[in-house]
């Protein structure tokens, strides 16, 4: 018997014989064709694309305005240690008109101290109409609505109160304070409660208290237009020979100030690579590309997040107002629309505008469309609603929704930067070579200057504690 063995038709591995190239060798002689660095960070950045910008050549810009008599009212902040242990951040009193820029911390401590936590539920009656103003309320959690009796005899909602929100301070302008609206509890909640007479005792133990006090109601009674600025006396409908009002255009005193903000980073890249590896695609510009992409989207982070400029937290609290019932309705989307004059844009997080599109349907009611630089964009009454996903979302389910009017001719809200800067790739950012280290690496700075400005406040205004959670069927 012959041991020799046949020859096998299989090849390697028991495959059938290969009769041509294979791909993967034929790829050694092939070149890949090759997109550019792709990045899943980027967004539309809707906000920066529709800012006016502003040169600031000397990287401070000051917003002057007219004098303003009507002092604003803040919201106050608490500390909580426990579900029965709240209490007021004494400093944040000076939130309440009557207390603005008051000095003596000793004084607002003992103010915060003398308040007492109140529990209350859903549909219980804080306050009655018509009733003397006995106590002061601070809302440290829940939802209060301010009802009116109206002009034949219907009830009627005012408005909402939300946390860190005041009720009954308003008693210091008047001798025989009455509640001019019921408060009432729409949601369980939690008030911090001051009895008007510890008010009265603490005006006689702290003297400097009562006159700080005294000059709020001084203030308070000259004559402002409906913006609480300082009137411009004028005459009209007279005829004969009168004597014209003399009048002068008062300024504030110290304007606020807003300097330029930056975001910043260190690109590094190896000289080999930098030398080596740049066909087809330049190692470096795709590098820069990348981290200019990134700083871009930090900084519209920064304009709508920032707590020294950012547009949600430098909105005017009489600018700001809470959904009537917790999703946005078109009902609320109208109130903040007509908080303004010439709305330009609105800005909302993609699920917020899911929200309000859910309440749209449930009306029957299907919003506008409005083409910009070729893009379809939702809108309502005719201004767009931009989307922005860094607009906050609070415990998973409650954001915000901003109106703006834009430009500085039309008092609005305007971006800031510099053009000019020594080697700027784009307005407002540069590149600036840093050097080459021993170990060979090469490193660029990179920065962005920017910030924005209110110029009035009514340019802005927020509807706040926007429900966003679909309901359960």
């Amino acid at each position: 018997m012959s041991m020799e063995a046949t020859e096998s038709p299989a090849g390697v591995d028991g495959a059938p014989d290969q009769q041509s190239l294979s791909t993967r060798a034929a790829r050694n002689l092939a070149t890949t064709t090759k997109s550019t660095p792709q990045m899943q960070g980027i967004s539309s950045r809707w906000l920066m694309k529709n800012l006016p910008w502003v040169n600031v050549a000397g990287g401070t810009y000051r917003v002057n305005r007219r004098l303003s008599l009507a002092v604003g009212r803040g919201r106050v902040g608490f500390v909580q240690g426990g579900a029965d242990d709240v209490q007021i951040v004494p400093e944040t009193l000076r939130e309440i008109p009557a207390l603005r820029d008051f000095e003596d911390l000793a004084v607002l401590r003992e103010l915060a101290s003398r308040f007492q936590v109140r529990e209350f539920r859903a549909g219980e009656v804080l306050v009655e109409e018509g009733t003397p103003i006995e106590e002061v309320f601070i809302i440290a959690h829940g939802r209060i609505n301010r009802l009116s009796t109206g002009k034949y005899g219907d009830t009627n909602l005012l408005g909402v109160v939300t946390d860190g929100d005041h009720l009954g301070d308003e008693a210091v302008l008047t001798s025989d304070p009455l509640w001019l609206t019921t408060a009432q509890a729409s949601t369980a909640g939690t008030a911090m409660v001051l009895a008007w007479s510890q008010v009265l005792d603490l005006f006689d133990r702290a003297p400097q208290l009562r006159d700080h006090i005294d000059r709020f109601v001084t203030d308070s009674q000259r004559a402002t237009n409906s913006k609480g600025e300082a009137s411009i006396e004028v005459s009209a409908g007279h005829d004969g020979e009168p004597v014209i009002p003399n009048t002068f255009v008062d300024y504030e005193l110290a304007p606020r100030e807003y300097d330029l903000s930056l975001t910043q980073t260190v690109l590094r890249i190896h000289s080999r690579v930098a030398d080596l590896y740049n066909s087809p695609m330049n190692q470096t510009e795709q590098q820069l590309k990348l981290t200019v992409e990134a700083i871009r989207e930090r900084q519209e982070w920064e304009l709508v997040n920032n707590r020294e400029f950012g547009l949600l937290h430098n909105t005017a609290y009489d600018q700001r107002i809470s959904t009537w019932s917790g999703p946005p309705t078109p009902d609320d989307m109208d109130q903040l629309l007509s908080m303004r004059r010439s709305t330009t844009m609105f800005l909302a997080h993609p699920k917020a505008i899911a929200a309000f599109f859910r309440e749209c349907n449930r009306r029957g009611l299907y919003p506008d469309t409005i083409e910009r630089n070729g893009h379809r964009i939702p809108a309502w009454r005719g201004v767009p609603i931009f989307p922005c996903g860094k607009l906050p979302i609070e415990d998973g389910h409650t954001t915000s929704i901003m109106a703006m009017r834009m430009g500085e001719d039309n008092q609005g809200v305007v971006g800031l930067h510099q053009l000019g800067l020594p080697d700027e790739v784009e307005p407002g950012l540069n590149v600036r070579f840093m050097g080459i280290d021993e170990k060979a690496i090469i490193s660029y700075l990179v920065t962005a200057y920017y910030s924005t400005a209110i110029l009035v406040p009514d340019a802005i205004g927020i509807l706040e504690n926007v429900d966003i959670a679909a309901p359960h069927a």
